[in-house]
């Protein structure tokens, strides 16, 4: 073949695409929209106690069997005695699994009993003043756990009785004799940082459903538990006794 040939066929070769596989190309896919630190809120009232839902929050060892995408739950460490006597979670290791994916991680535990119940992973740090949490005094100033899968992650459930006033102005029409139900305003806060883009990629589409998710997964708990059909019976798995025994668990 002569020499000019073999020029107009090297021009004519289409050019490998591979080769635009490079760290400036990495760079760009780290970026990608959504991998910034995000914040998922929701909020509830739920016509309950707010002691009876705190213990079901911090019930962890029982999240596998009821929490969205939660596939292993295990209580590891707990803390010393609040002023009542009561111990509480103070780390849990935890396994989530979507898409396909299934990763475990480590989560530190604040308890600031009856109100707050906030899990810290990766570079997350707490607002919770320390004089609320003296229980938590060993583990309060340690680093939460790194792990493969959340850069930072602050997950924050805050419970408040909720008193319910009719608008000002207007009589009250239904009367009863009895007295109001308790209810609770529960309020979810979830802000995270994925350390791998890809887990930020697939979760672009189930990230906003999560918070929303979790609170309907603690309100079917709760009903289950404390006003389903076996509510009040010992041998009833979903029964008010499971949640006893989960409260007393926790001051164990």
């Amino acid at each position: 073949m002569s020499t000019p040939m073999r020029g107009m066929l090297r021009t004519l070769r289409p050019t490998p695409t591979t080769r635009s596989f490079c760290p400036s190309a990495q760079r760009t896919f780290i970026t990608l929209p959504g991998t910034e630190p995000q914040i998922l809120t929701e909020k509830r009232i739920l016509p309950y106690k707010s002691s009876s839902l705190y213990s079901l929050i911090a019930d962890v060892d029982s999240y596998s069997t009821f929490v969205p995408y939660c596939t292993s739950s295990r209580i590891t460490k707990w803390s010393a005695p609040d002023s009542n006597g009561k111990k509480w979670p103070a780390e849990a290791s935890l396994t989530v699994g979507w898409a396909g994916v299934e990763e475990r991680f480590t989560s530190k535990l604040l308890c600031v009993p009856g109100t707050i119940v906030e899990a810290l992973s990766g570079d997350a740090v707490t607002s919770i003043p320390e004089s609320k949490v003296v229980h938590h005094s060993e583990t309060y100033h340690s680093p939460a756990a790194a792990n493969g899968i959340f850069q930072s992650l602050n997950t924050r459930w805050s419970l408040k009785p909720f008193h319910y006033q009719p608008p000002s102005g207007q009589p009250q029409i239904d009367k009863t004799e009895h007295e109001p139900r308790d209810q609770t305003e529960v309020h979810l806060i979830i802000e995270f940082q994925f350390a791998n883009p890809l887990y930020t990629a697939l979760s672009i589409a189930v990230a906003p459903q999560v918070a929303p998710k979790m609170i309907e997964a603690f309100e079917l708990r709760a009903r289950k538990l404390l006003d389903g059909p076996g509510a009040g019976t010992t041998d009833n798995k979903t029964s008010l006794g499971h949640a006893v025994s989960a409260a007393k668990k926790l001051g164990a």
